[in-house]
């Protein structure tokens, strides 16, 4: 098979650049796959390829720009251009801009191939039907939010022109089937984008590091984190320093800059920037807790993944997605209230006031990381595609749940 891969790539700043990465990094292994064509957007510095693993040929072709109202023409003669055996999208609502018209007309995509009869799968990590428009700033107004609403129904139904919509958490495939009365809807998880050997659990010596990752402004907001750690600063005498690894959501640029200087009276508090792939196995490991500052959710979460990697105790607001995907997949971490500082307070500082459950969190969320590994979740999409191919050659229509279901059994 000779798989497109259509995905925003590091070193770039566009959203689930990461999982882009470790999509590649572990399709390559994969036996059946002889050939990736990593359609990716444009950055200035280099791709990153410099896998350790031996895989198989990578084609790289950097076609795309976040709010590029040419992307879908670029993508399209990509496609024609490498003639692939199969494609498939790793998307969310924003994948391709924060304008509505780039937005919108990078996800006609899927619809596009299918008019081509390329075999395609697309992995959307979010639906419109569970955003809080307002929390995760899009808007305010009441009546944008219907027309964004009606907009989003149009091209979700573009993208469930795939011959599979891949969707992350189970309470997804409901709501599309019920509300598109769709059949193709196939549940793959998010999966740990490494497993690394096991940690020791043990922290530096030095401050205790507090730690917020990802992309910063929309509905992911440090103030919040900044906060409770005073809180805590002012009733007991742990030596905690604050660490905000990752650069600005591309929606709000300028927003961590405006932070820190508001905080700038604030000790030990440090901004990372931009963590590259080789630099966040140090991140993970030298921090006592992540948290999860987020005033909403918009579908699975890396991050999480990433934490249970590498054995770290978790603090998240339990709201929306994300409160499913730790029940669903087996994490475990202290709970606190949106936007509530004392909340925050109190469950960070059971964590890092108390060693041995620190420890017990992160070993349960470790164990949680390794029994979803992405080698795992990418066999599944091989199936998925062998199983669409199949269809296709013997012209019939696939019957996605049965595949599913046989896929969970194995």
């Amino acid at each position: 098979m000779r798989l497109a891969i259509v995905t925003a790539y590091p070193p770039s700043k566009v959203t689930l650049t990461e999982y882009g990465y470790h999509l590649v990094k572990h399709f390559r292994l994969q036996k059946d796959v002889t050939e990736i064509i990593l359609i990716c957007d444009r950055t200035v510095g280099e791709k990153d390829l410099d896998f350790t693993e031996n895989g198989c040929k990578i084609t790289v072709e950097a076609c795309w720009d976040f709010n590029n109202y040419a992307n879908l023409f670029r993508i399209n003669s990509a496609l024609t251009k490498t003639k692939p055996d199969a494609v498939l999208f790793n998307l969310q609502f924003l994948k391709f801009g924060d304008k509505k018209i780039p937005a919108a007309l990078g996800l006609l995509l899927p619809w596009i191939c299918k008019l081509r009869s390329i075999p395609t799968i697309s992995l959307l990590h979010n639906i419109l039907e569970q955003v809080d428009l307002e929390n995760a700033g899009f808007t305010k107004n009441k009546l944008l939010q219907r027309a964004y609403n009606f907009i989003g129904s149009t091209l979700t139904r573009f993208v469930l022109s795939s011959d599979v919509l891949a969707v992350t958490i189970s309470k997804y495939v409901g709501i599309l089937e019920k509300k598109y009365k769709a059949r193709n809807i196939a549940l793959i998880p998010h999966g740990a984008f490494e497993t690394p050997p096991e940690p020791n659990y043990q922290l530096p010596e030095g401050p205790k590091q507090v730690m917020a990752f990802g992309k910063f402004g929309t509905y992911k907001k440090v103030e919040v984190l900044i906060e409770a750690v005073e809180l805590i600063r002012k009733r007991s005498q742990e030596d905690i320093e604050i660490v905000i690894a990752g650069t600005d959501s591309p929606n709000t640029p300028g927003y961590l800059d405006a932070v820190a200087k508001k905080y700038a009276h604030v000790e030990k508090l440090r901004f990372t920037g931009y963590v590259a792939e080789e630099e966040v196995p140090q991140i993970f490991g030298d921090s006592a807790v992540t948290v999860f500052p987020y005033t909403s959710t918009t579908g699975s979460s890396g991050v999480l993944h990433q934490a249970g990697s590498y054995g770290n105790a978790v603090a998240l607001p339990d709201l929306g997605d994300l409160s499913i995907l730790v029940r669903e997949e087996g994490y475990k971490g202290e709970f606190f209230e949106p936007e509530n500082a004392a909340s925050l307070a109190d469950a960070i500082q059971k964590i890092i006031c108390n060693e041995p459950y620190r420890v017990h969190l992160g070993k349960i969320n470790y164990r949680a990381a390794c029994s979803l590994p992405m080698s795992d979740i990418t066999k599944r999409y091989i199936e998925f595609f062998k199983a669409i191919q199949f269809a296709k050659n013997n012209n019939f229509d696939l019957n996605v749940p049965k595949v599913a279901k046989k896929l969970e059994t194995a």
